[in-house]
């Protein structure tokens, strides 16, 4: 009898703590019947009918594709926030810098084989090199 009653007692710490961790992450929003704030205090309070209230009648209600493993389904309006790899925006402003780099690299080694051709005409004609002036941006 004791070890069914450390049985249990370890199964509602689980999932008291699984009720927490998911009324926690889940959106403000989409939260049903109370208020976060009050799902916590009822979760950890009443650790047994409080995570198995919030499993039935708080956690977001969410529709599946039908498809197994598939996830919710949310609205066009209802993003998540998404990893920066995954940002369109952030990979377009990445792209942009790298362009900006990369022209800047070109002009500094167009200027550096205009500079190394000059010298060569000036050895094969015996003139001294020029020095090219940089227009002052």
């Amino acid at each position: 009898m004791a070890r069914l009653m450390v049985f249990v007692f370890i199964a509602q710490i689980i999932l008291a703590a699984c009720a927490l961790i998911s009324c926690l992450s889940a959106d403000a929003s989409d939260i049903r019947a109370l208020p976060r704030f009050a799902w916590v205090l009822l979760i950890l309070f009443f650790p047994l009918l409080g995570s198995i209230a919030w499993f039935f009648a708080g956690r977001p209600a969410t529709a599946t594709t039908g498809a197994p493993g598939a996830g919710p389904v949310r609205g066009p309006d209802r993003r998540r926030p998404v990893a920066p790899d995954d940002n369109p925006e952030f990979l377009n402003s990445l792209a942009a810098e790298q362009a900006k780099k990369d022209r800047e690299l070109f002009e500094r080694w167009e200027e550096d084989l205009r500079r190394r051709e000059g010298e060569i005409r000036g050895r094969e004609t015996g003139d001294p090199p020029v020095e090219e002036k940089r227009p002052e941006a």
